[in-house]
């Protein structure tokens, strides 16, 4: 039986180079959507996918792209204007006659949210859920694990240090590949999942200091936790390139996680139920960035992360509030964050796994999942 060609954006991003990895392994025809031609877009190359260079914002080149497609995977991205590109990308899906698109969002996605790109994620959901004829699966994980490691391992690694900026909240934070194992079986059998709201969690809830303890496990070190104070992370992450538009809406994140928004619910069996595989523990996904080559303990990365951790607060720092009146964000009249949300509880609360319905929407014809 022919595979179905399957169009990924963001592909050279975190999500969408596992969820390239993993359709190539099953041998399913890639096209990949990069941003431009270079190292990263010539690595899925030679591992067999197929490139091309979209601007996503262009309803052109997003059809183009589409055409000789049958499914995609639409990746949002922190941009003020990020709906306009999931409204191009539905209206090529429409034009296209796409079978199935896979898109991920958020956990936290509401229309009074005070965060602008969880707003539009809310609204994406609903654009990509009125396509017509067009299967649509939703992937709404929480706080990735990549978030406690990609910055701060090697600070662990190298200093003895974890810093956190949620203090010491929990939560249930998915491996990267384990979200992408969700989106291909999703793209690989849409009529099983179409309509289908998942949330992929990790298999236990943890705090900062639970974490804290892994990573000395796994560095084989003492590591301590630290709270990184916000006007100090605003630092660092510009040093970081961390762009501006994430840093101002990572701050209403860390207030929802402080406040329980992302332990809510958690741990969910939807990586277990969607993919046949349990999912990947924390201590797992650490492990594979231990192994990374910057977090390798030896003379020269310690020095590099000592000046780095001692720069930051000398450096420069991000002003979100200044950055949302610049650009003149858009504001709900009253926002809420998540747990402050009536209507955002009664939907994601602990009743939410345990009593779900199937309806059948009028517009598309294929089963939506809605709490009772």
């Amino acid at each position: 039986m022919k595979q179905p060609k399957i169009l990924v954006t963001g592909a050279t991003g975190r999500t969408g180079r596992a969820v390239v990895d993993e359709l190539l392994t099953k041998g399913v025809p890639v096209r990949a959507v990069v941003h431009s031609k270079d190292a990263r877009s010539a690595a899925l190359e030679r591992k067999g996918a197929e490139t091309v260079v979209v601007d996503m914002f262009d309803y052109d080149q997003l059809l183009a792209a589409m055409r000789g497609t049958q499914r995609a995977y639409y990746l949002p991205f922190y941009h003020p204007y990020m709906i306009q590109s999931a409204t191009a990308f539905a209206v090529a899906a429409r034009e296209a006659a796409l079978e199935a698109v896979v898109s991920l969002g958020q956990w936290l996605a509401s229309p009074t949210h005070p965060s602008l790109a969880t707003r539009q994620a809310w609204l994406a959901d609903q654009i990509f859920s009125m396509i017509p004829c067009v299967m649509h699966i939703r992937v709404n994980p929480g706080y990735f694990a990549d978030n406690y490691l990609r910055f701060f391992i090697e600070y662990a690694a190298h200093l003895g240090v974890f810093p956190t900026i949620i203090g010491d909240s929990k939560d249930a934070p998915p491996s990267n590949e384990d979200i992408a194992r969700v989106v291909v079986a999703a793209l690989m059998d849409p009529d099983k999942h179409a309509g289908k709201v998942y949330r992929p969690t990790g298999p236990a809830l943890l705090s900062g200091n639970d974490m804290t303890e892994i990573l000395g496990r796994v560095l084989n070190r003492k590591v301590r936790r630290i709270d990184l104070p916000w006007w100090l992370f605003l630092r660092a992450a510009r040093s970081a390139n961390v762009g501006a538009f994430l840093v101002s809406n990572l701050r209403y994140y860390v207030e929802d996680h402080k406040q329980g928004a992302f332990a809510l619910s958690a741990p969910t069996n939807d990586i277990l139920d969607v993919t046949g595989r349990p999912a990947e523990d924390f201590e797992t996904t650490a492990r594979r960035y231990a192994a990374q080559t910057e977090v390798q303990r030896n003379f020269a990365n310690w020095l590099r992360t000592f000046i780095g951790f001692m720069r930051n607060p000398l450096n420069p720092g991000y002003d979100p509030e200044r950055f949302d009146r610049e650009l003149r964000l858009p504001e709900p009249p009253a926002p809420r964050l998540a747990m402050g949300n009536e209507d955002w509880k009664a939907e994601h609360g602990a009743q939410f796994a345990e009593h779900l319905v199937m309806k059948r929407p009028p517009a598309q014809g294929t089963l939506v999942r809605e709490s009772a």
